[in-house]
């Protein structure tokens, strides 16, 4: 049982899972698009994100932890320079999932990952106020004329 387990093992043990993440980040680095499966994908993503982040912050101690993610010093380079500094006014989602289909040879979903291009505008959700209690609407009883005319006093 894996209670409480974080995280996709993907068929794989935890060093060659760990190689293969840092694999792909460099490569989607450098690239800045890559096609694999659904579920890679969205490690991806989530670990891309990351990244972005300590890029955002840009010191030695930033850059010590990002070089221990990627491989290769021009991969970190790339990342504090060129795509922290794209990011910088975005609050978070700095890259892209898209549904290609389904691998041929074994049917897996793939997807393509691709950074955003730099200065897509951010989506601006306003935040929803609470809305001002509205006095509950009082209306008067009904007066059934048949009834009101039959009585007698």
């Amino acid at each position: 049982m894996r209670h409480r387990k974080f995280g996709k093992r993907l068929n794989m043990g935890p060093a060659h899972r760990k190689a293969m993440i840092r694999n792909m980040l460099t490569s989607l680095i450098e690239h800045e698009e890559i096609q694999t499966t659904d579920t890679r994908c969205k490690i991806l993503k989530r670990e891309f994100d990351r990244l972005v982040t300590l890029g955002k912050k840009d010191s030695v101690h930033a850059r010590r932890l990002a070089a221990t993610k990627v491989f290769g010093k021009d991969a970190v380079q790339k990342l504090f320079n060129e795509l922290a500094p794209r990011y910088q006014g975005r609050p978070g989602g700095y890259s892209r999932i898209y549904k290609i289909g389904q691998r041929r040879g074994d049917g897996a979903p793939v997807s393509l990952i691709r950074l955003l291009p730099e200065g897509e505008a951010v989506p601006n959700r306003a935040r929803k106020t609470p809305a001002e209690p509205e006095a509950p609407k009082v209306e008067a009883a009904p007066v059934f004329a048949s009834w009101a005319n039959n009585v007698t006093i």
